[in-house]
């Protein structure tokens, strides 16, 4: 979004301080008694509930104290009362104020690759569950044959447009497929904000945010809401224009081994209306026996 990240530091206390309530944080009526003219917590009840100065919370809002520790951070988060990824996030932006990381660097142009194992598995899978394998930015690295197929077929993209964020956010047949288009496109801002504190240096992510501000108008108000999350479970909700409406369960992997990698996984309560409709997805595009055994005799040879 063109700041500093002083100013993303300073932007995302003031962003959660100004959310939690004093009768929220356990203040006593003296404490947050007054006239208020801001909403939330004031700086100095932040101080007082973290167990720092006023001046020295100031300092770290105001992006000017370089070197705080990971306990007083600790101690700012459980006043503001953020989650575990949103506590992460604070220490992301807290360690990028102080300085470049040591192996920083911008992000490598080439996609890193993903191990002939994972494509089995992907492709073991592919009669039943869609799978996708993304990376911080939401680069689709590989997908299936049912996950291309519920969703898009990323292989047939130029190579920069291979992302779930770009797909979700700028292909007008994202908005038709996702019943919930709203709310999947926020939750994908919050897990890119997440990646651009952990990644800061990353020119692609940078480059592509600042393309999503340009072009999706709810984009901005997204990502100044300052809040992160993780890509980790949940449910979803398509029309689909082949097999009509279904809903399905994402569950997110970490590959171990894989920095950075991740498998996107959806699977369908057995039995159901929305798993008959994955397993005719798979039936109306599963190669024909031709193709197949031309593809086995070209591996053979």
């Amino acid at each position: 979004m063109g700041k500093d990240h002083n100013a993303e530091l300073g932007d995302f206390l003031r962003s959660h301080r100004s959310r939690l309530r004093p009768e929220d944080a356990g203040l006593p009526p003296g404490v947050s008694a007054g006239t208020r003219r801001v909403p939330g917590l004031r700086r100095e009840e932040v101080a007082l509930l973290a167990g720092v100065s006023t001046d020295y919370y100031t300092r770290l809002e105001q992006g000017r104290h370089p070197h705080v520790s990971d306990t007083v951070l600790d101690a700012v988060a459980r006043a503001l009362h953020l989650n575990d990824v949103e506590r992460d996030y604070l220490h992301d932006l807290a360690r990028t104020t102080a300085g470049p990381r040591r192996g920083g660097g911008r992000a490598a142009s080439r996609l890193p690759r993903v191990r002939p194992a994972v494509h089995q598995m992907l492709d073991v899978l592919g009669e039943v569950s869609p799978v996708l394998v993304v990376n911080h930015r939401r680069d689709v690295l590989a997908a299936n044959r049912l996950g291309k197929a519920l969703i898009t077929d990323f292989d047939a993209l130029p190579a920069r447009e291979r992302n779930l964020a770009r797909f979700v956010l700028l292909d007008p047949a994202s908005r038709e497929l996702y019943a919930d288009w709203y709310e999947v496109a926020e939750n994908l801002v919050t897990v890119l904000r997440r990646a651009a504190g952990s990644h800061p240096e990353d020119r692609l992510l940078n480059e592509m945010i600042g393309e999503f501000v340009v072009k999706v108008p709810q984009f901005g108000a997204w990502w100044d809401s300052h809040q992160v999350r993780q890509c980790d479970h949940g449910e979803q909700r398509f029309h689909h224009p082949l097999v009509g409406d279904l809903s399905v369960h994402h569950e997110t992997l970490a590959l171990l081994g894989e920095p950075g990698q991740e498998i996107c996984l959806y699977t369908a309560e057995p039995a159901s209306a929305s798993a008959e409709a994955l397993r005719l997805l798979a039936s109306w595009t599963a190669p024909d026996i031709t193709e197949r055994n031309t593809s086995d005799d070209r591996q053979r040879h």
